[in-house]
């Protein structure tokens, strides 16, 4: 993911689903950087002689441009807001058919339940916000090689009936491939969930979180660091599925993102 200039340059602009890092240069006297985006106000993290953050562009924001302010706080007590504007671009996604387990569209009250539960669950993690960066590395794909998964964002139909968008990308892999952390940060989600099967769910800092889903078996628990590239699971065909493959995922705050666009 390559770092974009912030101040003093042209509108930043990012498509539907992507994610858009931040950078402004350290000044003397500045002791803390912040943006406000999606109704929360995001740190920046200070590198040497630069500041960055990461934000989101969720899938279904609409296109057009978004007035964003930057706020920098120095040792002085001065306060300087700079106004800036992120340029939405609109995106055009593919409709995929699917055949799954009856059982995954038609849900049993019990099942309906526990999914409420589950999604409950992953959103108190979403709405979580660390404000550090446990990474200095650029990402990397889960899978080492992969060359596919490029279906993030194609609306779904399932066994006939439309569902929401895909919110991932799919890598093909066969049941015990192992899987990969894209970069390094803290465990927060490890167990088994109704649509995503095993999963394993890292926070990376600022907001940012990758998963992986639909796992044959886990190898992490809640609260281990994991660095890049440790494996953190075994891929499989739980959960939601018609086949072996890893869901990977990024979510930055609320927002969902191709995990593609957080590499270089």
């Amino acid at each position: 993911m390559e770092a974009t200039a912030l101040l003093f340059m042209a509108a930043l602009s990012a498509s539907q689903g992507q994610a858009l890092q931040l950078e402004v240069p350290h000044l003397e006297g500045l002791e803390s950087v912040a943006i406000e985006w999606s109704e929360r106000s995001v740190p920046f993290v200070r590198d040497d002689d630069r500041w960055f953050t990461v934000i989101g562009v969720d899938l279904d924001v609409s296109a057009g441009d978004y007035p964003v302010e930057v706020t920098m706080t120095y040792a002085d007590g001065r306060v300087v807001t700079q106004p800036e504007s992120v340029e939405v671009l609109g995106m055009s996604y593919p409709t995929t058919e699917l055949t799954v387990a009856p059982g995954f569209v038609q849900l049993s009250p019990e099942n309906q339940e526990r999914a409420a539960r589950e999604s409950r669950e992953i959103g108190a993690v979403y709405a979580t916000l660390t404000p550090t960066a446990y990474w200095d590395e650029p990402f990397i794909v889960p899978i080492p090689g992969a060359r596919d998964g490029r279906n993030f964002g194609h609306r779904r139909i399932f066994n006939g009936e439309p569902r929401a968008p895909h919110s991932g990308a799919d890598l093909s892999a066969s049941t015990g491939t192992e899987i990969h952390a894209s970069n390094a940060g803290r465990v927060v989600l490890a167990k088994d969930f109704f649509f995503n099967g095993n999963a394993v769910f890292v926070d990376h800092g600022l907001g940012l979180y990758t998963v992986y889903l639909h796992l044959s078996e886990i190898l992490v628990e809640v609260g281990d660091f994991v660095e890049r590239g440790q494996v953190v699971g075994l891929a499989g065909a739980t959960g939601r599925v018609t086949g072996p493959h890893l869901h990977w995922g990024a979510r930055i705050l609320d927002a969902r993102v191709d995990p593609f666009s957080l590499l270089p």
